[in-house]
């Protein structure tokens, strides 16, 4: 694999898994056009390495505050409403990850040869567009999130592992329609990703040790890493600031021409 390749895959990798776009569905399409559709097991894995590390960073103070209040007891939490709120959220993380779950132990046969159809792609690209432009009518959400909520928004990520439906767009999709304020479920969705992203990468740890890279391919693997991570980051930055002005239905907008350019190349070929 070329360096300029794994920075490419990597930059798309780190920022479509936020942005509500679709990170299965660029990475189809983009090693589609690279020609390149078997990047190897260490590379998806450290991809999600990446990402994972941007979250992380990015959310690094509330993620400090749900490990303190797993800690803490009752009569501090009662004392203390952002520590309650941090302690349930833990509870909530955890509720919204069993869908996932289920799909990911389960499911995941089924589901993996979807991403060998690029109709599939498109048409839940379309699927993206068309939620994106409906959160433009969740405008004075004020809710928080409760346990109900959660586990609608995991379904919500279940869901979007289907290639070219996002899971960031999907979960803060469902979080809005079910009341919950914009930023609010914009935060869940990127602190709920964690496990998420974690999940996948240990369901290819058993094929990355059988199948470890070699030295020279381990430099690609890094370097996909480092560009997934850096732009990861930025784009949590940057989806933060559209989901505080109530402006997502642009990147529904997006979606939405992709899929037209797509399914209008493939008729084309």
């Amino acid at each position: 694999m070329e360096f300029l390749k794994a920075i490419i895959l990597g930059i798309i990798q780190g920022l479509t898994e936020f942005l509500p776009v679709s990170s299965s569905g660029h990475l189809v399409i983009g090693s589609e056009l690279l020609n390149f559709h078997d990047p190897g097991i260490a590379f998806e894995v450290f991809l999600h390495v990446g990402t994972l590390l941007a979250v992380v960073i990015a959310f690094r103070k509330d993620l400090l505050h749900m490990v303190r209040a797993l800690f803490s007891t009752p009569a501090q939490r009662k004392a203390d409403a952002e520590l309650q709120r941090s302690f349930m959220w833990n509870i909530y993380i955890v509720l919204a990850t069993l869908p996932a779950v289920f799909v990911g132990l389960f499911l995941k046969d089924s589901i993996e040869q979807f991403f060998s159809n690029i109709l599939v792609t498109f048409t839940m690209l379309a699927v993206t567009g068309c939620i994106m432009l409906l959160t433009t009518k969740f405008k004075n959400q004020k809710g928080a999130v409760t346990g109900t909520k959660a586990l609608w928004i995991g379904m919500a990520q279940a869901m979007a592992i289907l290639p070219g439906l996002s899971r960031s767009g999907s979960t803060i999709f469902t979080g809005m329609a079910l009341g919950v304020h914009r930023e609010t479920a914009a935060r869940f969705s990127f602190i709920m990703s964690i496990p998420a992203i974690i999940g996948a990468a240990v369901l290819q740890i058993s094929e990355l040790i059988a199948s470890p890279p070699s030295s020279s391919e381990m430099g690609h693997v890094m370097v996909g890493m480092a560009a997934s991570l850096i732009s990861g980051y930025f784009a949590i930055i940057l989806l933060m600031r559209f989901v505080r002005k109530g402006q997502l239905h642009w990147f529904g907008y997006y979606c939405l021409s992709l899929s037209l350019v797509g399914f209008i190349w493939y008729t084309l070929q």
